[in-house]
Parts: structure tokens; C-alpha cells; sequence
């Protein structure tokens, strides 16, 4: 299971680095050892909260184009968000 979660953290950053995603803003619980990173594109946005040196636990949060939280649980989630936001800039 840790290899197919760590696939998503691969496959996710390879995306946001092809479509030129930029980091917003990174936020470290020096306490917990976890990393929230906000991303942007446009008007797009999402999340990803990592632990360090554990790829396998990271979580990444964004909201489609009528705000509705949608929790990724593959590229393809991030994807269709992504589209669907874009598709209604006019």
C-alpha cells in the first residue's frame, strides 16, 4: 500500500511541475513534523500536508469549481478539479 501512495506523490508533483503550478506558501509544524504546502495555478488552488521523510502519508485537499472540499486520492481527482476550474474562467 505505501508504494502505491507514494506513486501519487510522484505522479502528482511530475503533473503540477509540467502544468507550472507554483508554491504559495509552506507551513511546518516544527513539533509534529508535518509540512502543509499550498499551491496555485490561476485561480486553482490545493494542498498537500506531508510528514518528513514519508511521501507514503501525504495528503492533498483541493475544491472543485463550486467550493465543495474534494479530498485526492489520485491524479486523476486533482485533474478533473482542475480542468473544471479552469474551464470556468471566461
Amino acid at each position: 500500500m505505501n508504494n502505491i501512495s507514494s506513486t501519487l506523490h510522484s505522479k502528482v508533483h511530475n503533473w503540477i511541475d509540467a502544468i507550472g503550478f507554483r508554491l504559495n506558501a509552506s507551513q511546518t509544524n516544527n513539533k509534529s513534523h508535518v509540512t502543509t504546502n499550498h499551491y496555485f495555478f490561476e485561480t486553482f488552488n490545493f494542498f498537500e500536508k506531508k510528514r518528513r521523510n514519508h511521501p507514503e502519508s501525504t495528503k492533498f485537499l483541493c475544491f472543485d469549481a463550486y467550493g465543495e472540499k474534494i479530498n485526492v486520492r489520485s491524479l486523476l481527482d486533482l485533474q478533473v478539479a482542475f480542468f473544471e476550474n479552469i474551464s470556468q474562467l471566461k
